[in-house]
């Protein structure tokens, strides 16, 4: 679903994760787990801070694995840097970041607001992101694309936990 607000568009992708609630905000505020699940598929990431806590910090490099993808980079050629700052984190029901793209280029400036909300469903726990204000030159289709990957990947992490 995409809407527009604020500065830039915004989109919506839900999705359900076969795990609890308590496990699948642990993969948010997990280094190594973020560091897996966040990345797209045709991309793997690279954590270089992580301070998840109120007004911490993290740093990560999404890198494209494609060489033929090597041209879509927003940082350089083959990478995607971000850096940005955990504004809220209420265990277990929602979390708060803003996002902003390392790149010499305008459409790839300002902060993006990306809100995860988690609530009991049936069999597990339905994951929400929201992200708000996304950079002009970042399509919405692609940001929804790129939202719906990480959740897949989120899900097949914690599934194959078998996380109770």
């Amino acid at each position: 679903m995409n809407e527009s607000a604020g500065k830039g568009a915004s989109t919506r992708v839900a999705r359900i994760i076969k795990a609890p609630r308590k496990a699948v905000y642990q993969a948010f505020v997990d280094r190594d787990a973020v560091a897996r699940w966040l990345p797209p598929e045709s991309m793997r990431g690279q954590v270089h801070a992580f301070e998840p806590r109120e007004g911490g910090i993290f740093h990560m490099s999404l890198i494209y694995k494609n060489p033929e993808d090597a041209h879509r980079g927003k940082t350089s050629a083959d990478t995607d840097t971000v850096k940005g700052k955990f504004v809220e984190l209420v265990p277990f029901e929602r979390i708060v970041e803003v996002f902003e793209f390392e790149s010499d280029e305008p459409r790839f400036a300002g902060e993006m607001r990306v809100t995860a909300l988690f609530a009991d469903a049936d069999g597990g726990t339905e994951v929400t992101m929201i992200c708000d204000d996304i950079p002009e030159g970042i399509s919405p289709a692609d940001n929804e694309m790129g939202s719906r990957s990480s959740l897949r990947n989120l899900a097949d992490l914690l599934q194959s936990r078998g996380s109770d």
